[in-house]
C-alpha cells in the first residue's frame, strides 16, 4: 500500500436514484518514531507528518546515555509535532539481556569494538515493535542513514519480530545530511541546539564518535571527541588497584562489595575514565562494505572483557578456550551486523552459556595510564595445580614421561622428515 495521502471516489446513488457527489477519504498514518532528542530524529517528526499525513509517536529508551532528561525529551517530541510519547528506563533490561551476553562473549568487533552501539539496537527495536502493536501503528521509524550499519541493525530485528510493519527511515530517503538537516529545522522552527562536526551515540557499555575531522585518517583526535576519558598522559601518576569477582561469567562484586550490575558498570566507567583506560581509535569494515574510522570510549567494557577472559583462562580446559575463541569472534560478527535474531547465534549462546558454569573467581586489575593489566586472580574452579607448575622442592611432575610424550607427539612430522631425506 502506497501510505502517502489516499483519495477514494465512493459514487453511490440516492433514494432519488441521482448520482451522490464525492467523498474524499484522507488515510492517516500512524508511525512509531524511535526518538533520541538530537537534530535528526527531531526533524524526522515533522518530516513524516508532512511526507505520510502520519500521526507520529515519539519512543525513548534510556540505556544509560549521559544527559538523558526523558521529560525533556517528551516536551520537545510533543512541542514539534509527536501525539504521543513514550519514555522508558530500559537500563536494567539492557545489562541483563544484552551486555552479559556480552561479557559471557568477550565481544569485540575486529578484536577492538565491544560492540556498545550494536548491542543497544536490537533493545531499542524490540520496544518499537512493542509500542507499535500496543498503538495499533501502521509503521514504524529510525533515523539512520543510508550508509551506516544501524540501519540494518533496526530493521533485521523488526522484521524478525514483526514481519508486517512497515519500516521508514527519512534520512535514506531524503538523502539527508547535516546541512540540508539545519536548513529545514530552521524553517520548521525545530529548535537545533548545540552543533557538533562528529555524531556521536552513547549508552551504559560505550560511547561512539565518528564523522568530520576524524575523517581524515592522518588525524589525531583531539580533546573535544571524549567526554568519559582523560588522555593517558594526563592521568593519574598512581596506579590504583581493583578487584572485580565474577559468578558464572557475570561481573557481581567490586572490591568484595556487591552491588547492582548497572552502577557496577558506571563505577567502573568512572574509575577506567580517569585513568584513561578504554579509547579505541580503529578502521573498521562495516557491513555495507565501506571502511570506516570511529573513535569509541568503552572504560568498563575493556575492564570487565579483560578480567572475564582471563579468568576463564583460568578455569575452561585448554580445549574450551581454544573453540571459544572461534565462538567469540564469531559470535561478534553476528551482532555487528545486525542478526541478533539469527538462529545460529542462538545456536552460539547456548554453547557460550553452557561454558561460563565454571567462570566464578576474583580478578585483581591494576589501573595505569590507559592500561588495565591483570595482576592476579583465583577461582574455586581453578584448573591450575601448583604441585604441577612448581620448578621447586614442591614439583611432583614426572619429567621422564616427557620424553615418551615428546616421541608420541611428533610421531607424524619425524616420519614425514624421514621420507623427505629419503630413508
Amino acid at each position: 500500500m502506497d501510505y502517502n495521502i489516499i483519495i477514494q471516489n465512493v459514487n453511490f446513488k440516492n433514494k432519488g436514484g441521482e448520482s451522490a457527489r464525492f467523498i474524499p477519504c484522507v488515510f492517516v498514518m500512524k508511525v512509531v518514531l524511535a526518538y533520541s532528542g538530537g537534530l535528526d530524529t527531531s526533524i524526522c517528526i515533522k518530516w513524516l507528518e508532512e511526507t505520510y499525513n502520519a500521526e507520529v509517536i515519539t519512543l525513548t529508551l534510556d540505556i544509560g546515555q549521559e544527559r538523558s532528561d526523558l521529560r525533556f525529551i517528551e516536551e520537545k517530541a510533543k512541542n514539534i509535532g509527536a501525539v504521543k510519547t513514550y519514555s522508558i528506563n530500559a537500563k536494567e533490561e539492557f545489562v541483563r539481556d544484552y551486555i552479559n551476553p556480552s561479557i559471557k562473549a568477550n565481544a569485540l568487533y575486529e578484536g577492538k569494538y565491544p560492540l556498545s552501539t550494536a548491542i543497544g539496537r536490537p533493545l531499542i527495536s524490540k520496544w518499537l515493535v512493542k509500542i507499535a502493536e500496543k498503538e495499533n501503528a501502521d509503521a514504524v521509524a529510525h533515523g539512520s542513514t543510508g550508509k551506516g550499519n544501524d540501519q540494518v541493525r533496526f530493521e533485521l530485528a523488526i522484521r524478525s519480530l514483526n514481519p508486517g510493519l512497515k519500516i521508514i527511515a527519512p534520512a535514506r530517503q531524503w538523502n539527508l545530511n547535516r546541512e540540508t538537516a539545519k536548513i529545514y529545522a530552521k524553517k520548521h522552527k525545530i529548535p537545533i541546539g548545540s552543533s557538533s562536526q562528529y555524531s556521536i551515540d552513547e549508552n551504559l557499555w560505550g560511547r561512539s564518535i565518528e564523522a568530520g575531522s576524524l575523517e581524515d585518517l592522518m588525524s589525531e583526535p583531539s580533546d573535544e571527541v571524549y567526554s568519559w576519558t582523560v588522555s593517558p598522559e594526563n592521568a593519574l601518576d598512581r596506579a590504583e588497584f581493583i578487584e572485580l569477582e565474577f559468578d558464572e561469567g557475570i561481573p557481581v562484586r567490586l572490591n568484595g562489595k556487591k552491588m547492582n550490575e548497572v552502577r557496577l558498570i558506571q563505577k567502573l566507567n568512572q574509575l577506567g575514565g580517569k585513568h584513561g583506560i578504554g579509547r579505541i581509535d580503529m578502521v573498521e569494515d562495516r557491513l555495507i562494505g565501506i571502511k570506516s574510522r570511529e573513535i569509541y570510549e568503552c572504560p568498563a567494557a575493556t575492564i570487565i572483557i579483560e578480567a572475564h577472559r582471563d579468568i576463564e583462562r583460568l578455569t575452561l580446559t585448554r580445549e574450551e578456550n581454544l573453540f571459544k575463541e572461534l565462538i567469540d569472534s564469531k559470535w561478534a560478527q553476528l551482532v555487528y551486523f545486525g542478526q541478533w535474531y539469527e538462529p545460529l547465534k542462538r545456536d552460539l549462546d547456548s554453547f557460550i552459556n553452557e561454558s561460563q558454569h565454571m567462570v566464578s573467581g576474583s580478578v585483581r586489575l591494576r589501573l595505569y595510564k590507559g592500561l588495565a593489566s591483570v595482576t592476579g586472580r583465583e577461582s574455586p574452579n581453578s584448573l591450575y595445580d601448583m604441585g604441577l607448575a612448581a620448578y621447586d622442592m614442591k614439583d611432583v611432575f614426572n619429567h621422564k614421561l616427557a620424553e615418551g610424550f615428546i616421541r608420541l607427539w611428533g610421531l607424524p612430522s619425524e616420519i614425514a622428515g624421514r621420507r623427505k631425506k629419503g630413508k
